[in-house]
């Protein structure tokens, strides 16, 4: 009985400690779970502007205005998301495309100065204060973005923040489709 007790405590370690190691696998992508949105129409919402910032709030029916446009959601308090800020900035100019934004779960005076602080690149920002539409989207975290056709539609989604070459790619990849669908 007493073997038991000694050999308890490192059982329980070597179980947390594989899922740990099970967890860090660089196979492990979480953009491989898929969206049950894909294909399907953005939910149904309708987000009030963050207080103090100078663009509209965002709805459901603001990303059916015919063109592509990527929805990006961040906070101030998500380290990612400033990593990502600089980089959609850019591709936003680059591309062409439309950047609307929900800030998650985000106190508005915080994000009023994060955006402040770093620019605002987007056209249009909703308040998700509660994370009620974040649920609706399906977002598993942030930062989340989604490219929606000029319909309405989701077409293609990325969990965490696109900084690499690659992510950047896959968006560049996904946007050229899009257009490429709506011209013909």
């Amino acid at each position: 009985m007493q073997r038991i007790l000694v050999l308890l405590p490192i059982a329980v370690v070597l179980v947390i400690g594989g899922f740990f190691v099970w967890g860090l696998n660089p196979e492990r992508d979480p953009n491989a779970i898929p969206s049950v949105l894909i294909s399907k129409p953005v939910p149904v919402f309708d987000l009030a502007p963050i207080a103090g910032v100078d663009v509209p709030g965002l709805a459901s029916g603001d990303l059916a205005a015919g063109e592509p446009v990527l929805v990006n959601v961040f906070a101030s308090w998500c380290v990612p998301c400033r990593a990502e800020h600089k980089v959609l900035t850019r591709l936003a100019a680059q591309e062409g495309f439309p950047l609307f934004g929900i800030n998650y779960k985000d106190k508005p005076e915080d994000a009023k100065a994060w955006l402040e602080e770093l620019g605002n690149p987007y056209l249009r920002i909703g308040s998700d204060e509660s994370g009620r539409s974040g649920l609706e989207w399906g977002i598993s975290g942030v930062p989340e973005s989604f490219l929606i056709d000029g319909t309405g539609t989701v077409i293609w989604r990325y969990v965490g923040p696109i900084v690499t070459e690659q992510a950047q790619d896959d968006l560049r990849r996904a946007l050229a489709a899009t257009r490429e669908r709506a011209a013909s």
